[in-house]
């Protein structure tokens, strides 16, 4: 049970700290991978595809907003995906496959 707290502890650390824009990217990844998906079987390929997505979407924005060097931001983003703490991976996982099995469910009603 303590493992399954401290994985809602990482979430809720996650969606409450994180700032207005970087909340928009993981809604603009969702958005797609839950209206590509063609049904709930695929959902473990869509969440990897669209974690991969929001992390090239805020490399894209570090580099553009943040002012950051591209070749040094690239070797430092590497770094720190290579030090990214399992905990956190997992819990970006979650949220990413909730929401997307929240957004293709609603597709699904909807457009029905």
């Amino acid at each position: 049970m303590s493992a399954l707290m401290d994985i809602w502890h990482t979430i809720h650390g996650i969606l409450t700290s994180a700032d207005w824009i970087t909340l928009a990217l993981i809604a603009v990844c969702v958005l797609a991978a839950g209206f590509a998906i063609q049904g709930l079987n695929s959902i473990v390929s869509a969440t990897v595809l669209a974690l991969v997505g929001f992390a090239i979407l805020v490399f894209a924005r570090a580099v553009t907003m943040g002012g950051h060097a591209f070749a040094a931001y690239a070797h430092t983003s590497w770094h720190d995906l290579l030090g990214l703490q399992m905990l956190t991976l997992i819990a970006y996982g979650v949220i990413f496959a909730v929401l997307i099995a929240v957004v293709h469910v609603i597709r699904s009603a909807v457009f029905r």
